[in-house]
């Protein structure tokens, strides 16, 4: 038996949705792929699909294998093209988690000008600001936005995460500048509430005491666009990543209050399993994303005009 062989039928079974369009796909009898099958989950000795009379749906076993077959075969690949003609090329799949925010407007164009760079490289996107589990879902790695990195994990940080609160001029006309953290308690918060504990703001002053300040919210929403755009419409103050404010600020429809106050210190973080080998693919996006961010990414470039 041969193992590739079947482990690249049993994903053609799986991505076209049965046998008989896979079949159609490869060009070869119905009756190769069934005995192939067979073949496959006798040797591992578990059923990979549920089978009736109308379709076939993947068991818990199928689907891990098929995440796992997945990655096996795109190594190889990477293997092949690293010792062939085609050296340095990148070639595979990529399955990536990322926040939703942050990657619709920072990480997808990252995304698109990896791949002009290696247009061999099929990515597999998740935006998503849950927390994935990165070996049963079959993930290469998550971008995650975080304090500290999963201690079960490996992380390398990617760019800094800076927290500010801010409010358009029109509320503050209406409502006043508050002038110290306590005064929050009686202004309209807008509050991101995936967080544990989001009815408290911790804000640390410039010698890194931290004030732990009780609100509450005017409003909630799990999406931090949104709260920006409720700041912005005058809705109340809002506690956001400057990557997601800053050209709202440049442009003056957002004011920073309290600037001598941050949140707890945040990054982005690239994250895979310890148990993962690391491939040149995964590697490659890794460096390329450290080197486009860096240490002072573009969205927090209006703070060297503030300082």
């Amino acid at each position: 038996m041969d193992r590739f062989e079947n482990m690249s039928m049993f994903i053609s079974v799986v991505e076209a949705g049965g046998i008989s369009a896979a079949a159609t796909r490869m060009n070869i009898a119905k009756s190769v792929i069934s005995r192939r099958l067979k073949e496959l989950e006798a040797y591992l000795g578990v059923e990979l699909f549920h089978r009736t009379t109308r379709r076939m749906n993947l068991t818990d076993s199928g689907r891990a294998f098929y995440q796992q077959s997945v990655r096996i075969l795109a190594d190889l690949i990477e293997a092949e093209h690293a010792t062939s003609r085609f050296h340095g090329a990148l070639k595979g799949s990529l399955k990536v988690a990322l926040p939703l925010s942050f990657g619709l407007m920072h990480l997808g164009p990252a995304i698109n000008a990896f791949l002009e760079i290696h247009p061999e490289i099929r990515f597999d996107l998740d935006f998503n600001d849950r927390q994935v589990d990165l070996l049963a879902e079959g993930f290469d790695l998550a971008i995650r936005i975080a304090n500290l990195p999963d201690s079960s994990l490996i992380a390398r940080r990617i760019a800094p995460i800076n927290v500010i609160l801010c409010a358009s001029p029109a509320y503050l006309d209406r409502n006043g500048k508050p002038d110290s953290p306590a005064a929050l308690a009686h202004h309209q918060c807008l509050v991101y509430n995936l967080t544990s504990n989001f009815e408290y703001w911790n804000l640390r002053d410039t010698e890194d005491q931290v004030t732990r300040v009780k609100i509450t919210p005017y409003l909630k929403a799990s999406n931090g666009e949104f709260l920006r755009d409720a700041a912005v419409n005058g809705l109340g103050i809002a506690l956001i990543p400057t990557f997601i404010a800053y050209q709202e600020i440049e442009k003056g429809v957002l004011v920073p209050i309290l600037d001598k106050y941050h949140y707890s210190s945040l990054a982005v973080y690239a994250i895979y399993p310890q148990t993962r080998h690391l491939s040149q693919r995964v590697r490659a996006f890794i460096d390329f994303l450290i080197k486009r961010f860096e240490e002072s990414p573009y969205w927090d470039s209006y703070l060297k005009n503030h300082e």
